[in-house]
């Protein structure tokens, strides 16, 4: 099944409120595990079917000096999360993104309100050079997301994950800022 075939188009609001972006605290555990295995969010992604609140609790709870967590709210429910990931010594210009939004919210601006602000954050704060990621090759709307903000795709990462009984393929998108 491809990532289109798991697109929850029927479900997605005409339109949604304000949203606010905030660091992930402990609490947002029951919401981010919810939210992980939703079957369109858990397509785009590396994450397994069926993740526990408790071990999504342990990954709120690991203090990582080097990792921006947050989330998108919109009234006050938890609609997306992303986390940009400094790396260290020679590497330490680079920041490596994760994200992902709600079945029910694609579509509707989360992403591009979670990825404005990891960009301000490695522009504005951090000074990272290179932002990097990886995406499935038949995520049209993350590609198109990430080309909004200045990603290039850099290469082919062939059979890259198992998902859904077959191996796919993913492109690796760089961001450059000099």
């Amino acid at each position: 099944m491809s990532f289109k075939e798991q697109e929850p188009a029927k479900r997605r609001p005409a339109k949604v409120g304000p949203v606010a972006i905030r660091a992930t605290h402990p609490a947002d555990a029951e919401a981010i595990a919810a939210i992980a295995n939703l079957p369109g969010f858990r397509a785009g992604t590396l994450r397994l079917p069926f993740q526990g609140v408790e071990e999504t609790r342990r990954w709120l709870d690991k203090q990582d000096l080097y990792a921006t967590r947050l989330v998108a709210e919109v009234d006050g429910q938890v609609v997306g999360s992303a986390d940009l990931r400094r790396l260290s010594g020679r590497r330490a210009h680079i920041g490596q993104i994760g994200m992902g939004v709600h079945d029910d919210f694609t579509g509707c601006g989360i992403g591009s309100a979670l990825m404005a602000a990891l960009v301000d954050a490695a522009d504005n704060w951090l000074a990272l050079k290179r932002l990097e990621l990886t995406v499935y090759v038949d995520n049209t709307p993350a590609i198109g997301l990430y080309e909004k903000f200045g990603f290039e795709t850099e290469g082919r990462l062939r059979a890259f994950a198992f998902r859904n009984g077959e191996y796919v393929d993913a492109f690796t998108m760089a961001r450059l800022r000099f």
